[in-house]
């Protein structure tokens, strides 16, 4: 079994930054995929970024490019998102996840584990 914990989540104003941080514990076997979704109240969860096992390769939604930036310290089991210039609309629960058996981000659904969310407000 593998628990992901997320942190780094708080209120902000618009412009300013934040950094999540995800670490996965319990029985992980490499390689796997992970990735940052977030989910607003009444909204279907929507994938943010992702990177591979080796963090070669990352892969962002169009509305977060040029602002986050994901990474992963594999030593640690840790992955992480830069959040910078932040906007009143980025505002809501950020979910890790992780998966197996994946090259390239897969739909949601096929995701293994999912942490508990943390919760990004930013105020305008």
């Amino acid at each position: 079994q593998v628990q992901l914990v997320e942190s780094g989540g708080g209120l902000v104003q618009a412009g300013g930054s934040l950094r999540l941080s995800c670490v996965a514990t319990g029985r992980t076997f490499s390689p796997y995929f992970m990735s940052w979704f977030r989910q607003v109240p009444g909204a279907e969860r929507e994938f943010v970024a992702g990177i591979s096992w080796s963090g070669s390769s990352q892969y962002y939604a169009d509305f977060v490019k040029g602002r986050f930036t994901i990474s992963k310290d594999n030593a640690k089991n840790t992955m992480y998102v830069q959040m910078n210039n932040l906007k009143p609309e980025d505002t809501a629960v950020y979910y890790c996840a992780l998966v197996y058996d994946a090259v390239t981000p897969p739909g949601s659904s096929d995701y293994d584990y999912w942490g508990q969310g943390t919760q990004v407000t930013v105020s305008s």
